[in-house]
């Protein structure tokens, strides 16, 4: 059995960034219940980041307030000093005030103490990739991306993205910077934001969906995805992965996990090849 390769699902060039190979990890779970506090089994959050990499990811996508910080902390003990070509994005603009909790903060002085704080926990003189966890709404826009570009400016990081954003906001955006990437909830059962990568794709901006693998009754048995998956032997979540790369060549799924086992399964699903009567049916 041909072991699981995320250089099958092929690359795209993020700008400012470089290439990478487009299935990433999600490095979410490598934290404590409700994303808070310490993993049951920090050298096994260790495992999985490095066993990532060693199936052949090189984009990896976390944020300050996963853990708070714990995330950020577990990625530079797996890798650092980072080799080869890993790229390692982070986020911030929400906080935490206990599990499950999460609080949009977009004051400049903020994002900008954030910044330095992960570049202290990621241990790198420059952020891959930095992105705006959420906009702040009690906020100026203005100065919320205005401190990103002197940041990138500065040269603490080197390219910068969105989270959770419209097609307007991402204009406004790209009026101060070059927008890199933008992370909006995208699966099979959620297409919320199909406006939103149907823009990314025209402009060449990476679209990362977040919760990629949700497909709700898409993989109940009977749905598209569940004979999908019965008929190329694979699982639902392969498939709603698979149905996330082909569904356009700016898609960046971060499927995330803190099993070994469920990592290899995800990126198992750059070698799956869905035909057009299957995608048709899932889109």
């Amino acid at each position: 059995m041909t072991s699981p390769d995320a250089r099958a699902s092929g690359t795209f060039d993020i700008a400012g960034v470089g290439t990478v190979n487009r299935l990433g990890y999600g490095a979410m779970r490598i934290t404590g219940p409700g994303i808070w506090g310490e993993p049951a089994d920090r050298e096994n959050a260790r495992s999985v980041v490095r066993r990532a990499v060693e199936l052949g990811v090189n984009f990896i996508d976390t944020a300050d307030s996963y853990g708070p910080g714990v995330s950020e902390e577990i990625i530079a003990e797996a890798l650092h000093p980072y080799a080869g070509d890993v790229v390692i994005a982070t986020k911030a603009g929400l906080v935490r005030t206990g599990p499950d909790q999460w609080h949009p903060v977009g004051r400049p002085e903020y994002l900008r103490q954030q910044a330095e704080m992960s570049l202290r926990k990621l241990k790198v003189d420059a952020i891959d990739l930095f992105q705006l966890h959420r906009i702040d709404p009690k906020v100026d826009i203005a100065e919320q991306f205005g401190v990103l570009k002197e940041l990138q400016d500065e040269g603490k990081v080197k390219a910068l993205g969105l989270s959770e954003v419209s097609v307007d906001q991402i204009k406004a955006a790209s009026e101060v910077f070059t927008v890199a990437t933008v992370q909006n909830m995208y699966n099979l059962g959620s297409r919320d934001a199909a406006d939103v990568l149907a823009y990314c794709e025209a402009n060449k901006i990476g679209f990362i969906p977040w919760f990629p693998i949700a497909a709700g009754k898409l993989t109940e048995p009977g749905g598209p995805a569940y004979e999908a998956a019965e008929r190329l032997g694979v699982t639902a979540s392969q498939v709603a992965l698979a149905w996330l790369l082909q569904s356009s060549p700016v898609t960046l799924p971060i499927p995330g996990t803190g099993s070994i086992a469920h990592l290899e399964e995800n990126i198992g699903a750059a070698g799956i090849t869905l035909d057009e009567e299957t995608m048709a049916a899932l889109t």
